[in-house]
């Protein structure tokens, strides 16, 4: 059996150990390893502020897209000891300790464990009970598309802003969307939940064929669940910047609503990574504000 190809880097003052660097993860398109750890290598810096003080999951494929993938909440036990932790909501025997990737050598070297997902909580970790946004997140039913799930944000942030809300958009990289609506000041989950359904549930009611808020999988077909479940104390969301396990290698990208506008006419909302190492070198972080941006959500119903 061949010794595993092993390279020793420098990253930000940090000594990386990475393996396998010429394995093809995304075999459609050949896309190695090293193309991996080099996209997160060049959008740590930005994706830092998304996830460096949140507790986050890794979704996995060490064999590459076509094998299976595996979740990773709980932060490995070979980590460096330079990669901190955080403790999160964990499962029913009680919270566990997750990673926090605080600075770009702790991206690359999740980037090194074939972590193509990274999935954050809507808590910073040294809060967890403290939701800093709400997420709207929208799921096709096909034949439904991403031009529906378009279709149904726009009308998300027409809500949104007669409340005096913003709302910020992105793709998730796979087949739907999301909306981050900023708070970054103390709310419960359960307020965020709340707030997340009666959005969903009067969208619904305006728009009965289009939308749906149940779980149930049998009112999906044709329509787009607004998902308003995860913004629960345990889910998490892929985070803004990160790759998807897909067969070519998809970002979650932050939108303008600009864009948003085009793609519920038909535009392509479609970004690799080459895509989105070119759109912040252009515009910037576009979810940038959705790290300080504060707003107050309405009281809960009582």
């Amino acid at each position: 059996m061949p010794e595993p190809e092993v390279v020793f880097t420098e990253v930000a003052g940090r000594t990386l150990r990475l393996t396998n660097l010429s394995k093809v993860l995304y075999p459609l398109v050949g896309f190695t390893k090293a193309q991996v750890i080099e996209y997160y290598a060049r959008i740590a810096p930005v994706m830092l502020d998304h996830v460096g003080d949140r507790g986050v999951t890794f979704k996995r494929w060490p064999d590459g897209v076509t094998a299976d993938p595996f979740f990773n909440k709980r932060c490995p036990d070979h980590r460096p000891e330079w990669v901190d932790t955080c403790l999160g909501p964990g499962d029913r025997k009680g919270g566990i300790h997750y990673c926090r990737l605080d600075e770009v050598a702790s991206i690359v070297w999740a980037a090194n464990l074939a972590a193509l997902e990274i999935h954050a909580p809507m808590a910073r970790g040294d809060d967890i009970e403290s939701p800093t946004m709400v997420v709207f997140d929208l799921d096709p039913g096909a034949p439904a598309t991403i031009v529906e799930c378009a279709q149904i944000a726009i009308l998300i942030r027409d809500v949104l802003e007669l409340l005096g809300l913003e709302a910020y958009p992105k793709t998730s990289g796979s087949k739907g969307m999301q909306l981050y609506l900023p708070l970054n000041q103390p709310h419960s989950h359960e307020h965020a939940s709340q707030f997340a359904l009666a959005v969903a549930q009067l969208i619904e009611k305006q728009h009965p064929t289009r939308v749906t808020s149940t779980m149930a999988k049998k009112e999906r077909p044709g329509k787009i669940f607004i998902d308003w479940s995860q913004n629960s104390r345990h889910k998490t969301t892929i985070a803004p910047y990160s790759l998807r396990g897909k067969e070519r290698p998809t970002v979650s990208t932050p939108l303008t609503w600009d864009e948003v506008d085009d793609g519920a006419s038909g535009e392509p909302l479609y970004f690799e990574s080459s895509d989105v190492l070119e759109r912040v070198d252009a515009v910037g972080d576009l979810f940038g504000p959705t790290v300080t941006l504060e707003q107050t959500l309405p009281a809960p119903a009582s």
